[in-house]
């Protein structure tokens, strides 16, 4: 395709940004957009993936057809099959008369399933006959109702690792025969700036004030911002700069105050902790992260496999590099040699032993400074003396603690957007479906 003609469409719809990346995506849009072909759009959430389903509609033959947009993670699950699908009267409770549903209000349009991964597995497979046979059932009818109605959906998930945990059906997957990929706003160079620019000057426009400009050094700040939130978290800093900030030109230093910081990893590290003799032991706190797991594995809380081959090698990494000479060590070190031979329980138990063995041949030099470090670290950690049980206990309150806080949070963020559960859903980070699964789960009255 030729450079003048994606220009032609960047101008048309409105898309700010000449990354090789973001073009070649225009391009795969538009040609793709005469055919009659299911397009997967998969992109992180806020990079603009709606735009390009709104291409393929426009430059398809269905241009004058219906085109509708749908959050598929935004609809409870026990009312999507309604909403896509339509119901009878009587159907369920609440069904008071026949209801159309998108894909019979769409006929000979498009329709735009955003966070397609979201779907139930019973709307998947209804979904897919769509895809395949272009029929489907109302709900509470045995009557095949016909549609022709073209799909394009997005996700910010990877499919193919959902379709691998049995997540999202493998046939529904491949049913999508195009994918168009959505770069980032970070793998987009230069287009950060071009569109701050633009957003400022349109808010600018807007509220009749002066834009915002940035100099050299926040030029240099913005393009070294990763933006997880990709443009749609640009846009929402543009507008606080200009609503907040002093001066019209904007430095690094005032940008910096608006954007926020990196968020390090949640993933445990294994630390090393000095013992009396400052020699640094390092398998204090490993052990603690190690009864945890042993904790998680117990209850079916990680994936089995894996973790149970990695707790095996972090136990034996342990022992070697600390007393690779000691007897307990020497008596003991069997049980784990042939752990994958071993049913899982004893796997766990053998774990437990070993730990627990190796802990009382060096009760004496391997526990840190006592005084306020000790005290700190019982309230904190979970010690190595702690039996299964006390563990279990700990462990116990403190998800208690931590739901009590969610319970807090999404309490705070209805009553902030008015019980409007959209708005409420976007503050928390979460989809309004897993907003509305919380607030059952938790009884919550919004």
């Amino acid at each position: 395709m030729e450079t003048q003609e994606i220009q032609a469409i960047k101008q048309r719809f409105g898309i700010i940004g000449n990354s090789p990346r973001l073009n070649r995506a225009i391009e795969i849009a538009a040609t793709v957009a005469g055919t009659e072909s299911s397009v997967l759009i998969v992109g992180e959430s806020g990079s603009g993936k709606e735009t390009f389903s709104k291409i393929i509609h426009q430059l398809s033959a269905r241009k004058h057809g219906e085109f509708i947009a749908i959050n598929c993670g935004a609809i409870p699950e026990g009312t999507i099959n309604s909403e896509l699908f339509g119901h009878e009267k009587g159907a369920f409770t609440g069904a008071s008369e026949a209801r159309k549903g998108y894909f019979e209000v769409t006929n000979d349009g498009t329709i735009f399933l955003d966070e397609v991964a979201e779907m139930p597995p019973e709307t998947q497979a209804m979904l897919l006959r769509v895809l395949e046979y272009g029929e489907f059932l109302r709900v509470g009818s045995n009557k095949v109702k016909k549609t022709n109605v073209r799909v394009v959906a997005a996700t910010n998930v990877d499919l193919q690792e959902r379709v691998a945990q049995g997540r999202f059906r493998e046939d529904l997957y491949f049913r999508f025969s195009i994918t168009i990929e959505v770069p980032p706003l970070r793998d987009r160079g230069e287009d950060v700036e071009l569109l701050f620019r633009k957003f400022s000057i349109d808010f600018a426009e807007r509220n009749r004030t002066k834009p915002v400009i940035l100099d050299e050094s926040a030029k240099q700040l913005l393009l070294n911002f990763r933006f997880p939130g990709n443009i749609r978290q640009l846009k929402n800093i543009v507008e606080q700069v200009s609503v907040l900030a002093s001066d019209r030109i904007i430095d690094a230093r005032a940008l910096s105050e608006f954007l926020p910081s990196e968020h390090s990893s949640a993933l445990p590290v294994l630390s090393k902790v000095s013992g009396n003799n400052g020699a640094g032991n390092n398998d204090f706190s490993e052990r603690d992260i190690l009864y945890k797991v042993l904790f998680d594995l117990r209850n079916g809380m990680v994936d089995l496999g894996k973790e149970v081959t990695e707790l095996k090698k972090m136990v034996l990494n342990i022992l070697d590099t600390d007393v690779p000479n000691s007897e307990v060590y020497q008596d003991n070190k069997h049980l784990f040699h042939n752990i994958q031979e071993q049913p899982f329980k004893e796997q766990i138990d053998n774990a437990s032993l070993l730990l627990h063995a190796h802990k009382d041949d060096h009760d004496d030099d391997d526990l840190p400074p006592k005084k306020s470090m000790d005290r700190e670290r019982e309230q904190k950690t979970f010690k190595i003396d702690d039996s299964i049980e006390d563990i279990t206990h700990k462990m116990e309150d403190e998800t208690l603690s931590l739901e009590k806080l969610e319970v807090e949070a999404i309490k705070k963020a209805l009553q902030k957007n008015n019980n409007k559960r959209k708005y409420a859903a976007r503050d928390l980070g979460i989809s309004e479906r897993t907003l509305y699964r919380k607030i059952k789960q938790y009884g919550i009255d919004d």
